[in-house]
């Protein structure tokens, strides 16, 4: 019984100097000019993930817009000249039909409902995007 934590002792010891020799790496260390290369080259073939947060590489699609630059920017001044041209932002009809509709419940209604929702801590605090936690 003797022997066994030994030879344990003695396998642990060997494996202990064995591991940094199986780690190390087969071929000779990489200069600084050799790593700014590849690292340029992967840069250029969009292989580099991004900085921060970034998922893996993103390959760019190889399909493009159906018309070439001039060719939007005739239709934009054609549809300038027509009147047709929408806003930049949100689709504005929409918006519009909706503040244009008018409302079913009456004022009195509307605040008696707030009220209602602030007994019972149903508010969405200002500032926030939603309710307290737990309610």
């Amino acid at each position: 019984m003797i022997r066994t934590p030994r030879l344990a002792a003695v396998a642990a010891i060997a494996a202990a100097f064995a591991a940094p020799a199986a780690f190390a790496q087969a071929s000779a260390p990489v200069s600084r000019a050799e790593v700014k290369a590849e690292t340029r080259a992967a840069e250029k073939a969009g292989k580099l993930t991004p900085a921060g947060q970034g998922s893996a590489p993103v390959t760019p699609t190889a399909a493009g817009p159906g018309t070439t630059r001039a060719e939007r920017k005739a239709a934009t001044l054609r549809a300038r000249k027509e009147g047709t041209l929408q806003p930049a932002g949100s689709t504005q009809k929409a918006d519009v039909a909706i503040q244009k509709q008018k409302s079913t419940r009456t004022r009195a209604e509307r605040k008696a409902e707030t009220m209602e929702a602030r007994k019972k801590g149903e508010l969405v605090p200002a500032g926030e995007g939603s309710p307290k936690p737990g309610k």
